[in-house]
């Protein structure tokens, strides 16, 4: 691999965390690391820590750096303030957007819908990341985004599912998704805020329930007679 500035090592990683390809829970080791962004381990320790700050990864002195896990804790407080979160930004966003910001989260759009409709569970998750950062810039409140970009790091790993549909029915939730995006720019550009929370929490709703199977996958298939036979025959 060409040798990358820290800058690009840390874009990749975060890529590498957001989309999954590096797990949730996993031990990063700092020598293969080191080899594969053809960087020492100085700059590549700089670049965890940073990491670390930003809440993809975690650094301990003795186990070393793993990227954030999901534990029970964390996705229970995920899901209680991420749709607090997004109605909020939604608001302000409505207050205090920019046409050049209208013109990125526009351009942001083209690339969601573009992945989306090609099924890459990846692009579709990373491009969502992106739209959803642009209205968050637009909001203009520096402890909301604060709260936003470590709250966006689950909830991109997550919609891994929602982006991965195993069903049409999922297939055309993904489809509702890029039109809620297009209704949520005309309400951002006419600053419409309460349309703007509503469409938000339209939103969340729509791939809450695909998230949660993250956490709550669908259980192993079971023969339930046999083992109520074999209890009774004890």
């Amino acid at each position: 691999m060409t040798r990358l500035s820290k800058s690009d090592c840390l874009e990749d990683l975060r890529r590498r965390i957001l989309s999954t390809e590096l797990e949730p829970g996993l031990d990063l080791d700092e020598a293969r690391l080191s080899e594969h962004y053809q960087m020492s381990r100085t700059p590549l320790r700089e670049v965890l820590q940073r990491l670390q700050g930003e809440g993809y990864v975690v650094m301990s002195e003795n186990r070393g750096a793993k990227v954030a896990s999901m534990d029970i804790a964390v996705l229970r407080m995920f899901f209680q303030t991420a749709p607090m979160i997004y109605a909020n930004i939604a608001q302000l966003a409505c207050e205090n957007r920019s046409a050049a910001q209208l013109d990125a989260l526009k351009l942001a759009q083209l690339d969601f819908a573009r992945a989306a409709r090609s099924s890459n569970a990846a692009q579709s998750a990373l491009a969502n990341h992106r739209f959803h950062a642009v209205i968050g810039e637009m909001a203009q409140n520096v402890y909301l985004l604060a709260s936003l970009a470590r709250l966006q790091i689950d909830h991109t790993r997550m919609s891994q599912t929602f982006y991965r549909p195993a069903a049409p029915a999922e297939r055309l939730l993904v489809m509702k998704a890029i039109e809620q995006h297009d209704a949520m720019i005309a309400a951002l550009e006419a600053r419409e805020g309460a349309l703007a929370i509503d469409l938000t929490l339209q939103h969340w709703d729509l791939s809450r329930d695909r998230m949660e199977r993250f956490v709550r996958p669908d259980p192993l298939p079971v023969d339930v007679i046999s083992l109520k036979e074999r209890r009774n025959a004890l």
